[in-house]
């Protein structure tokens, strides 16, 4: 999806007195949905650690290749919740490259910057008939389904892509109609699961200390802080922890690896390769499993 110069917003009620961590994504990733408070923090994090924009490429590009694959499979409709702004390829763009004008998406986000970035896009490269951006929240499943039900852009009594990229390990604090619990996750991705027609696929990608590279683990210490200290509180997930939230789904190969280790073969010539020295630098897990 081409991007378009800055435009003159954000929307009502944005709060810019602190970083979104959609918007910082999406300066990792060369965007331009995103403002100063943005990149001074983007900025403090990549002074520390410039691994940080590799790690986020390496992510965007496994939903890359996640969507042309399922999209091979036989998928031709796409959920992606936390979409986050429309930087470096959206999924509806990946999935024409396989099926041209076949394949609908519902992109999903909380934050309001990337649904308004999302809906001026498709409105000008997009269909209509097949693209729609959502304003909900992830932790609401019930009211969320319901948003893109009234959409009639998917129809979620057939097989769906559910796409939760580099979304779980932002911790799903409660809302006021949930029990006070610090982490939602686990029960959250549980009732997605519930709610996806046989034959759908659940993809995956989270941040783990678990096997990363000597002298990470304080790395990540380090970013969970700073991103802590400014109200966008992540956590990282163990291997285990990860697996568990496919459920009963059976995954699909190669199972749960390394960002880039997850069907290499499905890159193109158009993705740009993370210079990455070893996988596990990308201190993120992805896999995809079926709803059988």
């Amino acid at each position: 999806m081409k991007t378009p110069g800055k435009e003159q917003f954000p929307p009502a009620g944005v709060d810019l007195s602190q970083p979104s961590v959609a918007r910082v994504y999406d300066y990792f990733l060369g965007g331009d949905a995103n403002w100063e408070i943005d990149r001074q923090f983007a900025d403090k994090l990549l002074e520390q650690f410039p691994i940080m924009r590799l790690i986020a490429r390496s992510n965007r590009l496994f939903l890359h290749r996640l969507v042309r694959h399922l999209t091979k499979l036989g998928i031709r409709q796409f959920v992606d919740l936390g979409s986050g702004v429309p930087t470096m390829g959206h999924a509806h763009e990946v999935a024409d490259q396989v099926a041209p004008g076949e394949v609908r998406v519902a992109y999903v986000d909380h934050d309001p910057v990337a649904v308004a970035h999302s809906r001026s896009l498709l409105r000008q490269y997009g269909d209509e008939d097949r693209h729609t951006a959502i304003h909900a929240d992830l932790r609401d499943p019930a009211g969320l389904w319901e948003k893109i039900a009234a959409t009639g852009v998917i129809d979620l009594d057939r097989p769906v892509g559910l796409l939760m990229i580099a979304v779980l390990h932002i911790r799903q604090l409660p809302t006021p109609d949930s029990p006070a619990a610090d982490d939602l996750g686990p029960r959250v991705v549980d009732t997605y699961r519930g709610l996806l027609a046989r034959g759908s696929y659940l993809g995956i990608s989270h941040v783990t200390g678990e096997g990363v590279p000597d002298g990470t683990a304080e790395m990540l210490a380090r970013i969970k802080a700073m991103y802590d200290s400014v109200g966008s509180p992540v956590l990282w997930r163990t291997k285990q922890e990860i697996q568990d939230l496919f459920g009963d789904f059976r995954m699909i190969e190669p199972g749960l690896v390394w960002t880039p280790q997850w069907h290499p073969e499905e890159a193109t010539v158009t993705d740009e390769t993370p210079q990455l020295d070893q996988a596990n630098q990308s201190i993120a897990l992805a896999g995809a499993a079926v709803k059988e």
